[in-house]
This record gives structure tokens, C-alpha cells and sequence, in this order.
């Protein structure tokens, strides 16, 4: 996110931005690395340092945040939402979810970060985050060792626990409390978070939400599609 960061700030906004804790620079927590306590902290983030009229954006795991801030929070302090590539509604397939994917695939992610992160850290940002594994997908290591070394930075439980996190929070009752201009951005070539049990859903769940849907684009497109991404955020703040 930095040259989203970068490209905002350039155009006169106040940008802030949070590493999770477990992640980056925070402090790794043996308890708490729930999407409540996400959440919490982000309030925290923001009540801190008193942001009103915030336009929250939120990335993959980081949409659940911004979707379970609401739900916790509301809406007093927030002017605008964005959701990209966002986990919501809910991602586990259950009996009342049936779009959503089966309990396996995230015991087999749990099993692997047991077994060797590092090497899944690499089999995810070499395959199916950037849509590297694509035919003719233009590969860039530089993006694939940087996308690694961020996942080793953050600590081995809190990156255990938040695949429970990500993938079996229902956030169907927060969506419902949202009451600002909602921009849901998705790609639909995303191998990791599939759009249509993800952003087609959360869009049907807010009232208004404005859908836009990248052609062939990954998961990670924030940096595949990063002019387009960055022109269509800049977009939505201004209207």
C-alpha cells in the first residue's frame, strides 16, 4: 500500500495507516488476533488521533477490519468506505453460506503454515495472489520477495490464528449497518478471495454500494493494476 499511500498524499490527503498487531512493526500477541480485536484496534488508531470524516480502505483481511469497525463502531467518525479484494461477507462455507469454500482449503493453508510459511509465503505470492500463475502473467520477483518478507516480519501465531480470522468471521450483520457511500473493488480472476461469494456478495449487501469489477485481475491488484486502482480510488474520495 505504500504507493497508494505515496500517490493519495500527493494529491492532499491525510493518509494513515496501521500495521496489524502480529504484523510489521506491532507487537505480536499471543491472544487477541480475532477481527473484534482487529477492529478495536483500529478504533483505537483512529480515536487516538482524533480522525473524523475518515474514508476507511481496506485491503483482503484488511476489508474485514474496516467492515467489523463499522459493526462495532459505526459510523460517526467515517465519511466514506472501500472494500478491495475483501474478504466479506464470509468466506467458509457453512449451511446458511453455501457459495463459500470448504473448511479443507483453510485447514490445508493452516497445515502448510505449520509445516513451512516460508515456502508458502513463496508458493502464494509466486501463484495465485498476482495471478502469476497465469499463462503469459508478467512475474516480478522483486514483488514476490517483498510479499514474502512482509509475511516472515509478522509473528508465526498471529499469522496462524488470523487464517480463522479471514475466513470464518461472518460479517453478513455488519454490512447491514452500513449507512455511507460504500466503493467495492474486485477483480475477477481472484484466486484467493473469489468475487462473487465476496465483493458481488458485500456489494448486494449495502445499500448503494458502488461495484466495480477489474477484468482478469488478481488478487493482489493493488499493484498489478495499480494506475487504474489508484485513478478510481482518487475518483471516489473526490466525489
Amino acid at each position: 500500500w505504500e504507493s497508494q499511500m505515496l500517490f493519495l498524499a500527493s494529491e492532499g490527503y491525510r493518509v494513515v495507516a496501521h500495521d496489524r498487531r502480529g504484523h510489521g512493526r506491532s507487537s505480536q500477541p499471543w491472544e487477541g488476533n480475532d477481527m473484534d480485536h482487529y477492529a478495536d484496534d483500529l478504533a483505537a488508531v483512529i480515536e487516538a488521533l482524533d480522525l473524523k470524516d475518515v474514508t476507511l480502505v481496506g485491503f483482503s483481511t484488511g476489508g474485514g477490519e474496516v467492515v467489523r469497525y463499522i459493526g462495532r463502531h459505526g459510523t460517526e467518525r467515517v465519511k466514506k468506505a472501500v472494500l478491495v479484494s475483501a474478504v466479506p461477507p464470509m468466506m467458509l462455507k457453512t449451511a446458511d453460506n453455501p457459495g463459500g469454500l470448504p473448511l479443507e482449503v483453510f485447514d490445508g493453508i493452516r497445515k502448510a503454515s505449520l509445516e513451512d510459511r516460508a515456502q508458502l509465503y513463496l508458493d502464494l505470492a509466486s501463484g495465485p495472489f498476482y495471478g502469476f500463475n497465469r499463462p503469459g502473467a508478467k512475474v516480478s520477483q522483486g514483488l514476490i520477495d517483498s510479499w514474502r518478507a512482509q509475511g516472515l516480519q509478522a509473528g508465526h501465531k498471529n499469522t496462524y490464528d488470523s487464517i480463522a480470522a479471514f475466513s470464518a468471521t461472518d460479517f453478513r450483520g455488519d454490512l447491514k449497518k452500513f449507512d455511507v457511500p460504500t466503493l467495492v473493488i474486485h477483480g475477477d480472476d481472484d484466486q484467493i478471495v473469489p468475487l462473487d461469494s465476496s465483493g458481488k456478495a458485500s456489494a448486494a449487501l449495502v445499500k448503494g454500494a458502488k461495484l466495480i469489477v477489474y477484468p482478469g485481475a488478481p488478487h493482489g491488484l493493488t499493484d498489478t493494476h495499480k494506475e487504474r486502482f489508484n485513478n478510481d480510488l482518487l475518483g471516489f474520495l473526490k466525489e
